[in-house]
């Protein structure tokens, strides 16, 4: 630790935030500025889709990583509200606004933003009914609007998209899903588990329209209206747009770093440059498990990659290799889903139990062996189906969708 006296990270996420205090739990003592274009200290996203809008009496602070106290209190200089400008890897300095700070390592945890409507598809001003979901100043906007009898447009079936509209109609607002594929989630979850949330959404009331394009959202701060290809106009008092996310890579890609899909980093979150880190959102770096580049907008994998950052900072790299995990929470439906499917790659679909049911187990195999798997309210189930997914393990498919067969028990 002893040639690693300043350390300065930027980014407002939950890599940030689990960089900065296992800095501090590791021991180490030196100088430490975390900035961020919040006027918050880093926090976590998923909050935003789900206890912030479902549960009204909620505070935004409850997504903070640490109290804003902690960071005065462990020495921390946090600078909010300040946007990092300029990267000079030669000199090793950020600029920030009108202040150069050295630094002996940086990470970059800048995240990512929503992906916005296409070119042409907004007419006017962008008034406050058309929001996208980022920060806590939008989650609070949302749920400011999901009044009973709100007419709620959601534009995207994405998890955002998805989780937000079991909020809003959970709420009591009419809610209209737009997906211009075939079933939202599908490119995550592949056809019977999206299948199944699909009919969920539908059943509480949710208005699931597939193959759907938008054509052009005129948006005013009461109302907005959304024209569909064809000519079918919604009035909503709120649209909400989900159509993905870009990673942050701006401040990365004027210095001259290697960016593709995200920052490229090797398997040690670590850049072209030796001093320069990256994790969460916008870091791209290569997964030793799956043998290329991998970049995951997961909040585990920001936390597990903000806190293993934090250790090759300052002492000898360790490799992330952590198998991807996702949650999602909507209705009477939580899922917990490890591992990773790719698209474009063919997957035998296993279902253990019945799937039109509340609880149920899904796993994908390549040449017979366990690639993905999720459970549907079987909380028990995580740590065997991380296990199966975590060694490829070899198995028999009938006998893995054979809910009497324990899942301890699958390995052939």
């Amino acid at each position: 630790m002893g040639d690693v006296e300043k350390i300065v990270i930027v980014g407002g996420g939950i890599a940030a935030g689990r960089a900065t205090t296992a800095l501090r739990r590791h021991g180490w003592d030196g100088s430490l500025i975390v900035v961020t274009e919040e006027r918050y200290a880093p926090y976590e996203r998923p909050p935003l889709s789900k206890d912030l809008l479902l549960h009204p009496v909620s505070e935004p602070s409850s997504a903070f990583v640490a109290s804003e106290d902690w960071y005065a209190e462990n020495d921390v200089d946090l600078r909010t509200e300040t946007r990092a400008t300029r990267l000079d890897l030669a000199a090793s300095v950020v600029e920030v606004e009108k202040e150069v700070i050295p630094y002996d390592r940086l990470l970059i945890a800048t995240g990512a933003r929503p992906r916005p409507l296409p070119p042409g598809v907004l007419h006017g001003p962008s008034g406050a009914a058309l929001i996208y979901l980022r920060t806590i100043d939008q989650s609070v906007s949302i749920r400011e609007r999901l009044a009973p009898g709100a007419q709620v447009v959601m534009i995207g079936g994405g998890w955002i998209a998805m989780e937000v509209a079991a909020a809003a109609r959970l709420a009591g607002c009419d809610v209209t899903v737009l997906e211009r594929g075939r079933l939202p989630l599908l490119g995550s979850l592949g056809w019977p588990v999206a299948h199944r949330f699909t009919d969920l959404h539908r059943s509480h009331g949710v208005d699931v329209r597939v193959n759907t394009s938008v054509s052009s959202v005129e948006a005013g701060d009461d109302q907005a209206v959304v024209e569909l290809v064809g000519g079918e106009r919604l009035v909503a008092d709120l649209v909400v747009v989900g159509i993905g996310a870009r990673p942050n890579t701006e401040l990365a890609a004027a210095a001259g770093l290697a960016v593709s899909d995200g920052i490229d980093a090797d398997r040690f979150l670590r850049t072209a440059s030796s001093e320069v880190f990256v994790a969460g959102d916008v870091a791209n770096p290569f997964h030793p498990g799956y043998g290329r580049h991998l970049r995951l907008e997961h909040w585990d994998n920001g936390l597990h990659q903000g806190e293993l950052a934090a250790a090759n900072l300052i002492s000898a790299p360790a490799e992330y290799a952590r198998t991807p995990y996702f949650f999602t929470d909507q209705f009477e439906l939580g899922m917990e889903m490890c591992g990773h499917l790719d698209r474009g790659l063919v997957y035998e679909t296993v279902v253990r139990g019945d799937i039109s049911s509340d609880s149920f187990a899904v796993f994908w195999l390549s040449d017979d062996r366990v690639a993905a798997g999720l459970h549907v309210n079987e909380w028990d189930a995580m740590g065997d189906i991380r296990t199966l997914v975590e060694a490829r393990a070899l198995v028999d498919s009938d006998r893995l969708a054979d809910s009497g067969v324990g899942l301890d028990h699958q390995a052939v």
